[in-house]
């Protein structure tokens, strides 16, 4: 079976549309699915088998996203699209239309992944028009999208929940995106506390991920504060870029944690990353907009617990017996939780034993095997509703 994923995001841009595509497209084959891309060019990446790369621009204001042709990206996907079995698209920007037109032209069916919850997301970036007329503009789209599509792939069930109150009636999926174990298993902690020199015993809290508004890191830095006050010598390491950098490290200065965060941009998936989990005593996460929270588990299969907000999708996530707890979204509580977790680790043993078995759950092999089982599920119905009906004599 070919499938092609089409999106206006992919790497070299790091976050977490690209890694669900990568971790899919790379599992799915052990499926007997062959994932072909159509996606941006950002700059001089080398040509790869079953990619394509369309040209685009950077975006006003962004300059880690591109911004594709319209006329170029609707020709390469039709072009792509001509020996495949079904199209998944996984943004819903000029990826979705010029998908849902191939699809259309060629009687195939069209699938998307609803990543981003945008009724939350916008308003931080438009803070001068009205949060309520962008949070019913975001869901007038969202549902006139969705609605267009023979199938809709959720991360979580608060994702599903969101969206059928929006209105959306096309079959909805519940399938988050799988996590490599044995890549995050094989971290070297005490490597990664030598290139950044951290010392040893160093209680270290980590955050992983984009560093925008929407993931709520200042809510973590207020709630340093108070961790300090349990475990002075605590730091917390935030891996990844992203707008918010230079508020964030004001912030920080602010609040008087500044010798107590480390920002240290964004790492390697292959090895610098798991030995950046490896390195961490806890996960710390505070988004209110996450619609998987899939770092959640990639500590998790690291062997790390979590400390987090219950909030949308990191609700399917968070509960006793997997390796994590949820204080109130407080920065005080959660601040005084996370101190007296750093204080005591020992005493939280039974949440770093518990968070890789839980992770196991989540595995990339077993959502691939679940993505593939959709896919010929909805291939096999597009084929009985094209293939002429014989008439009995």
């Amino acid at each position: 079976m070919r499938v092609l994923m089409v999106s206006d995001v992919y790497f070299p841009r790091v976050n977490g549309v690209s890694t669900s595509i990568e971790t899919f497209r790379r599992t799915l084959a052990g499926q007997g699915v062959e994932v072909n891309l159509v996606v941006p060019r950002y700059g001089d990446e080398a040509d790869e088998a079953g990619v394509v790369r369309v040209p685009g621009r950077p975006v006003p204001g962004d300059r880690e996203d591109r911004l594709v042709g319209w006329g170029a990206m609707h020709r390469a996907v039709l072009a792509a699209a001509r020996n495949c079995d079904l199209i998944h698209v996984q943004t819903p920007f000029i990826a979705h239309y010029a998908g849902l037109k191939a699809a259309r032209k060629l009687g195939l069916p069209v699938v998307a992944t609803y990543h981003t919850l945008f009724e939350e997301y916008l308003q931080h970036y438009a803070r001068l028009i009205p949060a309520g007329w962008l949070r019913g503009q975001a869901r007038g789209f969202s549902r006139r999208q969705c609605n267009a599509l023979d199938a809709v792939v959720v991360p979580s069930t608060a994702m599903r929940q969101r969206l059928f109150s929006y209105g959306v009636n096309s079959p909805m999926h519940v399938l988050p995106t799988g996590i490599p174990m044995a890549q995050f298993a094989d971290g070297d902690g005490p490597r990664f506390r030598r290139h950044f020199g951290i010392a040893e015993d160093r209680p270290l809290a980590l955050f992983v991920g984009r560093v925008a508004h929407e993931k709520n890191i200042g809510f973590l830095l207020e709630a340093l504060v108070h961790a300090c006050r349990a475990k002075p010598d605590a730091l917390l390491v935030i891996a990844g870029e992203g707008p918010a950098m230079p508020e964030l490290k004001a912030r920080a200065a602010a609040l008087g944690v500044e010798a107590s965060v480390l920002f240290i941009g964004y790492l390697d998936r292959k090895q610098a990353l798991p030995d950046c989990y490896a390195a961490a005593d806890v996960f710390v996460f505070a988004s209110r907009t996450e619609t998987q929270g899939l770092v959640l588990l990639e500590a998790m299969a690291a062997g790390v617990p979590v400390i987090a907000l219950a909030e949308m999708g990191t609700t399917d996530i968070l509960a006793p017996g997997r390796g994590a707890f949820s204080p109130p979204a407080d920065a005080r509580v959660f601040g005084e939780t996370l101190g007296r977790f750093l204080a005591r680790p020992e005493a939280w043993r039974h949440l770093k034993d518990e968070a890789p078995i839980y992770a196991q759950a989540w595995s990339d092999v077993a959502m691939a095997e679940r993505l593939a089982h959709l896919y010929r599920q909805l291939a096999n119905v597009n084929i009985e509703r094209t293939v002429p009906q014989t008439v009995a004599a």
